[in-house]
């Protein structure tokens, strides 16, 4: 009995539910299927696409060295799976859910129409439907939701990566290169010096991560400090955050806590999404439809490109720029200014972030982003506005953050005076308060 097991954010062989079921049953025909276009309006970004390149050659290499092989078609999925059942003679297809309103509605037509198909929980500690209020019903509130998460244990152990027989045929498949998923224009110097995509650059950023994890708690709002970047490697499927949550307690204990609670901000993320699937184009709070958003272009290629003046706000977006990445705390910074000081729709700023982040998680970027600006569930107080300024002496105080992102470049004057635009966000954040009252 041959599988198809279709990949998608699970490009690992260890902890993967579908793989592990697939050969258990027999012979595993490994496919990744290309469909950008079924994303809804959300494909990869440029980062996301840099990294799913290497990610998709590392795992090709994996299944090699097994005497497997990866198959790469393009879609559309519906005919690209059909046609290799087709091909192969397999009797089922099986894969790990994903929560995105577009793969949510996919998967529900593929189980309709692929004969033998089945989807498992590869990707959170709990499914989204599965954590629920007292009266069975999706939480707003993080703490809460939290509580509950904590109160139905460990997750299980991580699985081992299965032995797999040798594929009944090698279809023809493309390689990663054919799908032009890397740049024409060679920026990505700064993300391929900074990360290691694959799982085992995976395994040795959680083994390296596990070790200092009892130190997370006085580390993580520091944005100098190493951070645990395990983000990239979490969102493309590389490790599984049951790995993560057994890996960290097992060497930090009861000390492993604050990290832990990261981990459930991310289930948090997905289960927003899952309940609300508008969410990443729409504000949650009702009121924000009038929300008196700028058009600003001038402002927000300042933003962009690290030129605010705000050298926090600069330090953060040029880290972003070179690394594909941004420290948790300068992310808050960053957002915060876009939208309050500069009044610059959040939906803007996530689209920035969704093409220059290699973590870029529809349902954690927007999580994110709602929660800074105020409009989401258990959103930031719309008068909690932050003092880019404050903010650095607080968390960069030597300025070792600013210095090393900045350098010693020109820093331009600050492109809105904060007191000013304090006062402006706060007028038109009222104005929403009391819309959404009415």
């Amino acid at each position: 009995m041959t599988t198809l097991v279709w990949f998608r954010s699970d490009l690992r062989l260890a902890d993967n539910p579908a793989l592990a079921a697939a050969a258990s049953r027999g012979p595993v025909i490994p496919v990744y299927v290309w469909a950008p276009e079924e994303e809804d309006g959300w494909p990869p970004g440029a980062a996301s696409r840099w990294w799913l390149h290497h990610s998709l050659a590392a795992l090709e290499r994996a299944l090699e060295r097994q005497g497997s092989r990866l198959v790469i078609r393009r879609g559309p999925t519906d005919d690209a799976l059909a046609g290799l059942m087709a091909e192969t003679g397999a009797d089922a297809v099986v894969w790990n859910r994903r929560y995105e309103p577009a793969a949510v509605a996919r998967d529900a037509r593929l189980k309709r129409s692929l004969p033998g198909a089945q989807s498992f929980n590869g990707a959170l500690l709990h499914e989204p439907w599965t954590v629920a209020t007292g009266a069975g019903t999706p939480y707003q509130v993080f703490t809460p939701f939290w509580r509950t998460l904590r109160s139905l244990g460990p997750p299980q152990a991580p699985l081992p990566a299965p032995r797999l027989a040798r594929p009944p045929c090698k279809p023809p498949s493309l390689r990663p290169h054919d799908l032009g998923l890397l740049p024409d224009v060679a920026w990505d110097g700064g993300l391929a010096a900074c990360w290691k995509p694959g799982e085992a650059g995976a395994a040795e950023a959680l083994d390296a991560f596990a070790k200092r994890s009892a130190r997370y708690a006085d580390d993580r709002d520091l944005p100098a400090r190493p951070s645990s970047r395990l983000s990239p490697h979490l969102h493309h499927g590389e490790l599984s955050p049951r790995q993560v949550w057994h890996a960290v307690t097992r060497c930090a204990g009861t000390a492993a806590e604050p990290y832990l609670r990261q981990l459930a901000w991310r289930e948090f993320a997905h289960h927003l999404l899952y309940h609300h699937p508008a969410s990443s184009e729409q504000s949650l709070h009702p009121g924000f439809g009038s929300m008196p958003w700028r058009d600003d272009p001038t402002a927000f290629a300042a933003w962009r490109q690290g030129r605010t003046g705000y050298e926090l706000v600069d330090a953060g977006m040029r880290q972003l720029w070179q690394t594909g990445w941004m420290h948790n705390r300068a992310r808050m910074v960053t957002a915060s200014f876009l939208t309050k000081h500069l009044l610059i729709d959040w939906r803007e700023g996530a689209r920035w972030f969704w093409d220059t982040l290699v973590d870029a998680d529809l349902a954690n970027n927007t999580l994110g982003w709602q929660w800074v600006t105020g409009s989401g569930a258990d959103a930031a107080p719309y008068h909690r506005i932050f003092s880019p300024e404050r903010q650095a002496q607080r968390y960069d105080a030597d300025g070792g953050y600013r210095d090393r992102w900045l350098g010693g470049n020109h820093r331009p004057p600050p492109i809105v005076d904060h007191t000013a635009a304090r006062t402006r966000a706060l007028a038109a954040y009222d104005a929403v308060r009391f819309a959404g009252s009415g």
